[in-house]
């Protein structure tokens, strides 16, 4: 398997996924680019969003706003980890 090619805004994303104190400016559009590079991104009848990052599974719901929730934030760092995906250095 080849490691997907992360242009800048896709590691500036991992970057905010990964940073402490939690970001709370992060924007859904670019986590779910950023997924979508990584792994792939399926929309559910629902609306909702069924993630898979090298064979781990998640489901994810559209946040109300274009900020990801603290909730949100750290799904996605733990599919991520669970992933073995980390914060580039």
């Amino acid at each position: 398997m080849t490691e997907p090619h992360l242009n800048g805004k896709h590691e500036t994303t991992l970057r905010m996924l990964f940073q402490h104190p939690l970001s709370h400016n992060l924007e859904w559009k670019d986590v779910i680019h950023l997924l979508s590079t990584l792994g792939t991104v399926d929309e559910k009848h629902d609306g909702r969003l069924a993630v898979s990052v090298n064979g781990h599974e998640t489901v994810l719901h559209r946040p109300k706003h274009k900020d990801l929730a603290t909730e949100e934030l750290m799904q996605v760092r733990h599919l991520l980890t669970q992933a073995g995906i980390t914060a580039p250095v």
